[in-house]
């Protein structure tokens, strides 16, 4: 995995480097703001962005955008001091696929980064909860709108299950998960797993009720 820093504090990029590379992950470069990230990652190619959002010249928001249109297979993974639900939601909007505050321990981080990897885009309880608050409201529609199957997929990935975790409960393959949430994607119109999950609690089709705390994505 290799994995492009970014970041205007040196001290923490200091600091992330040197987790990510005792857990084996090749970090590849560090930028000090959105348009130096830009030019980095056609230099350095890498896997995964991890990206700051409040930074000079270039935020993180308008950094993250440029790179899912210039750089469509290169994941960005936002970690940030904000919680704000409108900060979340135009991160994500931008094309960011998971959403860390700096209060997430190093092996959430570590641990996030693999899920990405394999596939994932990572959403918890308490990053929908904070997010619905922000989201326009839709008008209701037909139950049938999703099958029983995509219903319990969408709940379960609602309460904070992965993919590999979903397809293990039901007995199914990943790939088969993965072929469901495309269908939710198409009939909810999104390509968002973030965004579907919102859509299928303003439509009353999922419940969502984050248990605990302990998931600070």
């Amino acid at each position: 995995m290799k994995v492009l820093l970014v970041d205007d504090h040196q001290i923490l990029r200091d600091g992330i480097r040197r987790g990510l590379e005792s857990a084996g992950k090749d970090v590849v470069g560090e930028a000090g703001n959105g348009e130096e990230a830009i030019g980095l990652v056609g230099e350095t190619d890498p896997d995964i962005v991890v990206m700051d959002l409040s930074m000079p010249v270039l935020d993180g928001v308008g950094a993250t955008r440029q790179i899912s249109e210039l750089y469509p297979d290169v994941k960005v993974v936002v970690l940030t001091m904000h919680d704000d639900p409108a900060k979340t939601r135009a991160a994500l909007e931008a094309g960011a696929v998971a959403y860390l505050t700096k209060g997430t321990s190093l092996d959430e981080v570590i641990d996030t980064l693999d899920r990405v990897m394999d596939g994932e885009e990572v959403l918890s309880p308490h990053l929908a909860a904070s997010m619905l608050q922000v989201v326009g409201g839709l008008k209701p529609t037909e139950e049938s709108l999703l099958s029983d199957r995509q219903v319990e997929i969408l709940q379960m990935i609602a309460n904070g299950l992965s993919t590999k975790q979903v397809a293990r409960e039901l007995g199914i393959t990943q790939k088969t998960v993965h072929n469901h949430l495309n269908a939710i994607y198409r009939r909810l119109d999104t390509q968002s797993l973030t965004h579907a999950v919102l859509s299928a609690v303003r439509l009353g089709i999922i419940d969502l009720n984050p248990e605990g705390g302990d998931d600070e994505l």
